[in-house]
């Protein structure tokens, strides 16, 4: 767990780093800023100063990480011994899959990263709703989510997204002590068919875990209960965003068409070999 004052000194490297670089990092903060955090931080200081930073996130089996180094003081193995470090631990936690993250406009995330010998596996598109004109909401569609709920949200993890059962189940436990976020159940005929999650940071809303079960997919459900919850949060002066892989055509299809666009990428990476 970051000390108030480390927050505070990371948060002003991402503003240098993001400022110099033209980019956006993930880092993460409502993971960042939990009292309850386990998963280590790597930090390196010079002369007092710090100078580079390394985020380990825990989801279950997967880790990702994600950092950064002053400009000032790169090409001089600072973040490769942040890196070395954080390989280590992930290693002999026993994380199955390990992801690192890179904004898709750094071209030194990307250079770094050949160096490590990684391999590209996916990109995330960050999307913002740009205001579009949208039906009044069905007051029917969405409630809440309840602990009772916790097994249908695993369920949907697990039919919708693929995710393995334990990881799906320890990552909804986790949610319901998550700060601002609220889940909301999506309704068909009284029944939960899907779900959606809104995470409120100041004036921004963030939308994950948004799944529909198959067997209800194609009948406009989801998309009503998308447009129902961006409508409520651009009533209260929310700024609204997500995320979304970008070989998922047919929903970056549906976030378009509700009024979403693309802002920046992230793109991760399998580690190298270990050499």
């Amino acid at each position: 767990m970051l000390t108030e004052t480390q927050q505070a000194a990371v948060a002003a490297l991402q503003q240098a780093v993001e400022a110099h670089d033209g980019i956006a990092l993930k880092l993460n903060w409502d993971c960042l800023r939990r009292t309850d955090r386990t998963d280590p931080d790597f930090l390196r200081y010079q002369d007092g100063r710090l100078i580079g930073f390394l985020g380990v996130y825990g989801f279950g089996s997967t880790v990702e990480l994600c950092g950064m180094v002053h400009p000032d003081v790169r090409r001089r193995g600072h973040f490769q011994a942040l890196y070395d470090q954080a390989m280590d631990y992930c290693r002999k936690a026993g994380f199955t899959e390990i992801l690192l993250n890179s904004p898709t406009a750094s071209e030194a995330g990307r250079a770094f990263l050949r160096k490590q010998g990684a391999r590209y596996a996916f990109t995330e598109h960050q999307m913002k709703w740009a205001g579009a004109t949208l039906p009044a909401a069905d007051p029917g569609l969405l409630r809440p989510a309840t602990p009772e709920d916790v097994e249908t949200q695993v369920r949907l993890d697990v039919e919708a997204f693929g995710t393995d059962e334990a990881d799906a189940r320890s990552m909804n436990r986790r949610m319901l002590q998550e700060p601002g976020t609220t889940t909301y159940m999506i309704l068909h005929e009284g029944t939960a068919v899907g779900k959606i999650r809104v995470q409120r940071s100041g004036a921004e809303a963030w939308l994950y875990g948004f799944a529909v079960f198959p067997r209800f997919q194609g009948r406009g459900i989801g998309r009503r209960a998308l447009e129902t919850v961006v409508a409520r949060l651009a009533a209260q002066g929310c700024a609204v965003f997500l995320e979304v892989e970008a070989r998922n055509a047919r929903a970056l299809q549906l976030y378009t068409s509700v009024g979403f666009q693309v802002v920046q990428g992230q793109d991760y990476y399998y580690p190298g070999p270990v050499s």
